[in-house]
């Protein structure tokens, strides 16, 4: 395993000019080097004068990621450990752990370990809270603590864990993780093949291009293509999936900036696997960049069927610029427009409200463009699918249990109670679903709405006033009816929230594998994108065959 040094360092003034005046621009340069200079001998003395002992390095981190903070959340620094990670992302493939791990608090929770890798070797499971990695107390590193499992391959990790408050112990031994972008890939029914796109690294035109080519091999005359949930990734990789579907030279994408070198044309550069085989695609909100340039262009070139709810609406370009001392910033470029013209943004980072908050593109100043053959689209909101599919979308209530460990951690519970299922799949009862909102009220779970959180800080704000004994009654009452409120919406929802514990509890039972296995034969947006596939009709008159 790497060592881990912590080190404290002036930047250079030299140095921190050398950082921002590379790329400037020209007709700007007085303007910059004056800005540089200012702030260069503001830090000086800052760290020359401040009272107390100052570390350089975090100072600017925290002033250089406060500045793009300001642009686009796209537009990033990457310190030296960052820079790490960044290339995980895009290439697929590291020495580690083979698991997903987050960290809260004191402690990295193992968030779904994949089968037959290094953390599910050692016994880990999803739910566990790891406090120690060797000799080190995960409380008392405040860094990136996931550093602390990488290394060379074969080395031994001592781990120290909590399973359900009990404390365990393990060792890990690190292994090369190849990270799948095409996680599973079969077939629905005798005629139709599906292939699961999660994420778009170096590797991913390959492996559709190969769960394609056995999928026809098998006897499939028709593809769902799943990119629900993929945040997108490398650019030129989506272009490739596109050209496994249409002809060489096909227009898929351009890119627009007011830098003329970033003006770029990319058309398909390969021939293609099969350009008549019927083809429907499933997006949702978590569907971004990448994943809509996929669908976006296909669906402009009348290529695809999409089914789902509005994507994402990520439709800006970043490029990684390699800076000083092992450092990277990722910056934005440019924008994407789809083969009809259409950029699909949906959030203005130019203009932003009072809070500093960017603000979604108005459906009603969408502009309208057409397809190969005349098919209105519309700009602005994401990638729109040809046929909306209500249960693809997420309803506020959900996304708050997404975001607040709910459905995760009543899984956890769920699975040590009932750990003999087996291959059995696991379904949610009345009953299960009554305990299910009784363990988020025992564990006090917050939704942590606009209105929850006011309410607290009301709260906190009348305690330092010493007043808040005089708003009790109505604070009380207020609490009240917000969990009557959210108790009525998990009533409401209670089908979405029900499907989203029974996927959570699969894949602890069953793994990734098993939740796709699932998904074939009971999804309900696949069943729709069969269905239209299946009926000749219905797809040909959708893209005006």
């Amino acid at each position: 395993m790497y060592p881990y040094f912590k080190k404290k360092f002036i930047i250079p003034v030299a140095a921190a000019g050398m950082l921002f005046v590379g790329t400037s621009f020209k007709e700007d340069f007085f303007e910059i080097a004056k800005q540089i200079e200012i702030f260069t001998t503001l830090f000086k003395a800052v760290n020359t004068n401040y009272v107390d002992e100052t570390n350089p390095g975090d100072l600017m981190d925290k002033a250089i990621k406060s500045m793009l903070g300001s642009l686009d959340p796209y537009t990033v620094y990457f310190n030296e450990q960052d820079v790490v990670n960044f290339k995980i992302n895009n290439t697929g493939e590291y020495t580690g752990i083979g698991a997903l791990i987050s960290r809260k608090k004191d402690r990295l929770i193992v968030r779904e370990p994949y089968k037959n890798y290094p953390a599910d070797k050692a016994g880990l499971k999803a739910g566990d809270e790891i406090i120690q990695i060797g000799d080190i107390l995960i409380a008392d590193f405040k860094d990136d603590a996931s550093q602390l499992l990488k290394g060379t391959k074969n080395t031994k990790i001592n781990i120290k864990y909590l399973r359900q408050g009990k404390p365990f112990t393990t060792v890990l031994v690190l292994d090369e993780v190849d990270i799948k972008s095409v996680p599973f890939y079969g077939k629905i029914d005798e005629k139709t093949g599906y292939i699961v796109l999660a994420h778009f690294s170096r590797k991913a035109s390959y492996e559709v291009k190969e769960a394609l080519e056995k999928l026809k091999a098998d006897g499939a005359t028709q593809i769902v293509l799943d990119l629900r949930g993929n945040p997108g990734g490398l650019l030129n990789e989506a272009i490739d999936i596109c050209n496994l579907f249409v002809p060489k030279n096909e227009v898929i994408v351009t890119t627009k900036s007011r830098i003329e070198k970033h003006n770029n044309t990319y058309k398909t550069q390969k021939e293609p696997v099969d350009t008549q085989i019927p083809l429907a695609i499933l997006v949702n909100g978590r569907s971004a960049s990448a994943s809509e340039i996929v669908s976006g262009a296909l669906q402009d070139l009348d290529r695809a069927v999409v089914l789902g709810s509005r994507s994402f609406g990520k439709g800006l370009v970043q490029r990684s610029v390699d800076l000083t001392y092992g450092t990277q910033l990722k910056v934005t470029i440019s924008r994407y427009y789809t083969p009809s013209g259409r950029c699909i943004q949906a959030l203005d980072y130019a203009h932003k409200d009072k809070n500093g908050i960017a603000q979604k593109t108005d459906a009603k100043n969408f502009n309208a463009f057409k397809t190969r053959k005349g098919r209105t689209v519309y700009d602005g909101g994401g990638v729109l699918p040809d046929i909306e599919l209500e249960e693809t979308k997420t309803s506020p209530i959900a996304t708050a249990l997404i975001k607040n460990d709910g459905v995760f951690d009543y899984a956890t519970t769920y699975y040590y109670k009932n750990p003999n299922l087996g291959d059995k799949i696991p379904t949610i009862s009345d009953a299960d679903y009554t305990a299910f909102k009784q363990f988020l009220k025992t564990n006090k779970i917050s939704f942590d709405t606009e209105t929850e959180v006011a309410l607290r800080n009301t709260l906190a704000a009348a305690k330092n006033e010493k007043i808040d004994e005089t708003i009790a009654p109505e604070y009380q009452q207020l609490l009240a009816a917000l969990e009557k409120s959210e108790t009525t919406l998990l009533d409401k929802n209670q089908k979405e929230i029900k499907n989203m514990i029974q996927e959570e509890l699969i894949k602890r039972y069953q793994y990734q594998e098993g939740l796709y296995q699932f998904y074939i034969k009971n999804n309900s947006e696949i069943k729709r994108a069969v269905s239209v596939l299946n009926n000749q009709t219905e797809y040909k008159t959708i893209l005006k065959m």
